[in-house]
């Protein structure tokens, strides 16, 4: 029997759960169901997260801090490094997330930041699909060819029967091998695309995952009824898609407080007086709840403006740390973390 004083020093063990642990145990149905809940926690109340502090730090790269608390998992930071020269020698976000135990204060696990963050942003997103595009979507565009364009891939079909997918990257080369890694995971037809426009003029659900500074969506190149992700722009400055398609759709953001301050789309649209606060919709978590209309006719843009959400790192943080050190899937992870 173990003692209680080695069972106390087992408890405040803190945990390492690297990017192979965490590929390994974050599966991404669960992962989609712990992004809507977690998101609705967001949008009910139920957790607490001040604005991002992002650094720049010159050349593209960034450094962003994010605290934050989540009822029934804990609170905690992520520290994380955004280098895009990175990605082609491995990930472009890169850090940590540190998960204290909300009873005692005390650190429980430090997780390997940028792996949660490739699988946990796609999740996101294929949640937000699932609520927002047509239940008829068959037809996937993904602009970018970088680790959210592959993980967003993977996510999707989750949420929606797909038939086809459409790649487009600003290097061909990259693009194709996207579209082979692709197609050895997926029974789907995919083909690389010659433009953003080509790539997206049949779509029903578009993923824009690039780092570009300026717009390469446009308004005029998507049809009625499509859904739009935005994911690659995290903070107030480089925007993928035009002023004039946030001002034609329906816009919901992952976080409404975080997304009007540091939303490069939106702030755009609003300094060419397109739209106003007003236009932002309520946050994804309240659509999720049922406290919020998402869509309401066929022909209705949607766009979920994601800028990513500490609530997000801490719900797979708390996931991965009861996994690791009691081996059993809960229902709801987050209740019972």
């Amino acid at each position: 029997m173990m003692s209680a004083a080695v069972k106390k020093r087992k408890e405040r063990t803190l945990i390492v759960i690297g990017p192979e642990e965490v590929a390994n145990r974050l599966e991404r149905q669960k992962c989609i169901s712990l992004m809507r809940e977690a998101m609705i926690r967001l949008s009910t109340g139920q957790s607490r997260q001040p604005l991002r502090n992002v650094i720049d730090l010159g050349n593209g790269d960034l450094f962003g801090i994010m605290p934050g608390v989540l009822d029934g998992a804990g609170f905690g930071a992520k520290l994380v490094s955004v280098f895009p020269s990175a990605a082609a020698h491995g990930r472009s976000h890169q850090g940590a997330i540190l998960l204290f135990d909300r009873s005692t204060g005390a650190p429980t696990c430090l997780v390997d930041a940028g792996a949660v963050t490739a699988i946990r942003t796609a999740c996101a997103s294929a949640a937000a699909t699932d609520i927002l595009a047509r239940a008829d979507a068959k037809r996937l565009a993904i602009l970018g060819t970088g680790e959210q364009a592959w993980q967003h891939a993977l996510a999707i079909p989750h949420v929606r029967e797909l038939e086809h997918i459409a790649i487009w990257g600003r290097s061909r080369e990259k693009a194709q091998y996207l579209c082979e890694r692709i197609r050895r995971e997926l029974a789907i037809s995919i083909e690389v695309a010659t433009s953003p426009r080509a790539a997206v003029e049949t779509a029903d659900i578009i993923c824009t995952t690039t780092s570009a500074r300026d717009p390469i969506l446009f308004s005029a190149d998507v049809r009625d009824g499509a859904h739009v992700n935005v994911v690659g722009s995290s903070y107030a400055g480089p925007a993928e898609i035009d002023e004039m398609l946030v001002k034609r759709a329906r816009f919901f953001p992952d976080h409404r407080e975080g997304v009007i301050a540091q939303g490069a789309e939106f702030l755009r649209a609003k300094a060419a007086g397109l739209v106003s606060e007003i236009d932002v919709l309520a946050e994804i978590g309240a659509v999720f709840a049922g406290a919020s209309e998402g869509r309401v006719s066929k022909a209705d843009v949607t766009i979920y403006k994601s800028l990513g959400s500490i609530v997000q790192d801490l719900a797979c943080a708390a996931f991965l740390h009861h996994t690791y050190t009691k081996g059993v899937d809960p229902k709801s992870i987050i209740s019972e973390a």
